[in-house]
């Protein structure tokens, strides 16, 4: 039935109750912070509140991200990318990374100068690296718009970004002069490069300071791995010879040398070679 709101300023008056909310509206989602006037759980009447305190204000907004996982933050190939090359360099500065029992991806044992970046370490520590950047949100889709690859970014201290850019490269300048992007969301990290490429390469490529070996995917020119080996001097002296007897008449095309080490990386055709490009 209608009830005439002036009765609560007069006779129905001592059923009112003030509280101020400073939280995350899960219905609405959105950022609340405001004085309500209600009966019982009903709002009567809400209004802004002039001064959010920052403490409550982080706590809601944190949660939201502890609810959704670090996922929920606006993250992309590259960044993650970056993330891993940190994590990988930290690892392998003391040696730290434990074998486990899942292939060589165990969790780490000791901590060093580089930053701990693990899931687990950011979400226990949003408070120092992501609760001084959410000033702007107050909607779901507010977190998306983040700049969180600076805020990230900022968490590595001079010199480790140029440290970063030599010790675990975004790429890798293979025999034949390509640029190949290494994979270091994986463990170890992965190169993965057409076989053709690498020949006359000895030496399996390393990065952290030579400390890791990548694994190498050498491909078939259709794109797909024939071997994968973090010993690729190995590799052209052993099972080169039934790769190439295998694919030599599938891609006839293609070089398959007798010696690989003798012969000139390419990643064109016989014909395109013939030609003299």
């Amino acid at each position: 039935t209608a009830l005439n709101p002036t009765m609560f300023q007069e006779i129905l008056s001592p059923l009112l109750q003030q509280e101020e909310i400073v939280d995350w509206d899960k219905k609405r989602n959105q950022f609340v912070a405001e004085r309500r006037t209600l009966v019982g759980n009903i709002i009567l009447s809400s209004e802004p509140l002039p001064d959010v305190p920052e403490q409550a204000r982080n706590e809601a907004l944190l949660g939201v991200v502890r609810k959704q996982g670090l996922d929920f933050l606006p993250w992309n190939k590259k960044l993650q990318q970056w993330r891993a090359r940190v994590m990988l360099l930290r690892e392998a500065e003391l040696g730290t990374r434990d074998p486990g029992g899942d292939g060589g991806s165990g969790a780490i044992l000791a901590s060093t100068e580089w930053p701990d970046l693990s899931t687990e370490t950011l979400l226990a520590t949003l408070e120092t690296w992501l609760a001084p950047f959410l000033g702007e949100v107050k909607r779901l889709e507010d977190f998306q718009k983040l700049d969180l690859k600076s805020i990230l970014y900022s968490l590595l201290p001079w010199p480790l970004p140029l440290d970063l850019e030599r010790l675990a490269p975004e790429q890798l300048v293979v025999p034949t002069g390509s640029r190949i992007t290494i994979d270091y969301e994986q463990y170890p990290p992965v190169l993965a490069v057409k076989l053709q490429e690498m020949f006359g390469c000895e030496e399996t490529p390393r990065v952290a300071n030579g400390k890791v070996p990548l694994l190498i995917h050498l491909l078939s020119p259709a794109g797909r791995p024939l071997q994968i080996t973090q010993d690729i001097a190995g590799f052209w002296r052993s099972s080169y010879e039934e790769v190439k007897r295998e694919m030599k008449g599938r891609y006839p095309k293609h070089p398959w040398p007798d010696d690989p080490l003798q012969a000139g990386a390419t990643k064109h055709t016989k014909n395109y070679a013939d030609a003299g490009y």
